[in-house]
Order: C-alpha cells, then sequence, then structure tokens
C-alpha cells in the first residue's frame, strides 16, 4: 500500500476535524517547506522519522550499456533520507512479526 498526500488529508480530516480544504492546504504546505528547505540545501530532520538532506555528487565516468561507449555523468545533487533508529527498529520488527506468522503457519 502507497500512503498518497489525499489520505494523509483525510486522516487530518477524520482525526483533527479539519474541514477537506484546510486538510489538504496543510499537507500541501507541510510538503512545499521541506522542498524548500531542501532546495536551499538545508537538511529536514524528523525526530524519530529519519532526516532528509542535499549531497552533492561530482561529475563521473558512466558506460551507454548498450554500446558500451564511456559517457560523461554530469555533476548534480540528490536528496537522501536517513532512517532514524526508531524507523528501523519498528520495520525490522514488523518484518519479524510477519516472519513469525507464516513460520507459524502449518498447511494440512
Amino acid at each position: 500500500m502507497t500512503v498518497t498526500k489525499m489520505e494523509l488529508a483525510n486522516l487530518l480530516f477524520d482525526e483533527l476535524g479539519l474541514n477537506k480544504r484546510e486538510a489538504k492546504e496543510f499537507v500541501e504546505l507541510f510538503f512545499e517547506e521541506i522542498r524548500s528547505a531542501l532546495e536551499n540545501g538545508d537538511n529536514v530532520k524528523f525526530s524519530g522519522f529519519g532526516s532528509f538532506s542535499v549531497r552533492d555528487k561530482p561529475q563521473r565516468p558512466g558506460r551507454n550499456p548498450k554500446t558500451g561507449e564511456e559517457i560523461p555523468v554530469s555533476a548534480r545533487r540528490v536528496v537522501t533520507y536517513k532512517a532514524s533508529q526508531k524507523i528501523k527498529d519498528r520495520v525490522a520488527g514488523s518484518v519479524t512479526m510477519l516472519e513469525g506468522t507464516s513460520a507459524g503457519q502449518t498447511t494440512t
């Protein structure tokens, strides 16, 4: 399942009692602030969730896989995400729970 901005807005509508327009605007503003910070080269950190940062990657040699011709891969800025330990633990725990469920099942 994929969580969308619309689903987040609906959650705000259901849980906080915002009207749908306010909830949608809140979600849009939230993500716009994150985009602006990253565009300016700032880090974005959410305690207990993780951090987003911008990293400059230098030009490097590359290769066209069809022809084998060497071509340069241009320098660029990329956004990276590093999950917090809390998120890593929760994701690992959910996998363990899934493995335990499937391991404990028997076929008749």
